[in-house]
């Protein structure tokens, strides 16, 4: 699928004449939709999805984040952290990607209201890289200890790990053996407040 085509698309077209310059961008990889929205228009494009009678995007199959704070290659938004919605029209047998960007300190609408699904991954998100969704403000860990610091899948968050024993009980050396400590780092040879590796 070419670009050209990606535009196209009905429901491309018509996220584009509903919302105008809200829609940021679109491009097309590995025949995949990518649309990237205003963060502040997220949930009135996914309600919009959902709700229009021609698109049928009824399917919430997942949101989840990344952070491309040392991605030194071309990016489809500027801010720090993306927040990609994997939906899925099953009328119509099609698959959209819906990207909003969000730095540190940046609130995201939540899509909680819109599709009950994202609740969960939204609280993952928060839990993993420390993304806040406006709405569902998170007080307390979902899926780390509660004394867990940090957020451990930010780039800058060290590694830590353990010793990997190989074959006829030979031990390499565990991550945190090989990294160099850097300012900011609140811990060593640990995990969460557990000492794993031993030492």
């Amino acid at each position: 699928m070419s670009a050209a085509s990606a535009v196209d698309r009905f429901d491309v077209a018509s996220l584009q004449q509903k919302f105008g310059d809200d829609i940021l961008k679109v491009k097309v990889e590995s025949d995949d939709v990518f649309v990237c929205v205003n963060r502040s228009q997220i949930a009135k494009v996914l309600e919009f999805l959902k709700t229009e009678p021609d698109l049928d995007y009824t399917y919430f199959v997942e949101c989840l984040g990344a952070d491309y704070s040392t991605w030194p290659h071309q990016r489809d938004l500027t801010e720090r952290f993306e927040v990609i919605y994997n939906l899925y029209s099953v009328k119509h047998r099609t698959r959209l990607f819906v990207k909003v960007g969000a730095d540190d300190g940046q609130k995201v609408p939540t899509a909680k209201n819109v599709f009950l699904g994202a609740d969960y991954p939204e609280r993952e998100i928060w839990d993993l890289f420390g993304v806040v969704f406006e709405g569902n403000e998170q007080t307390e860990r979902f899926l780390l200890p509660e004394d867990w610091s940090g957020h451990p899948l930010r780039k800058e968050y060290p590694l830590g790990g353990e010793d990997v024993t190989f074959h006829e009980g030979a031990e390499g050396p565990a991550i945190e053996d090989l990294q160099q400590p850097h300012t900011g780092e609140s811990f060593e040879g640990k995990t969460s407040s557990r000492d794993v590796s031993g030492r």
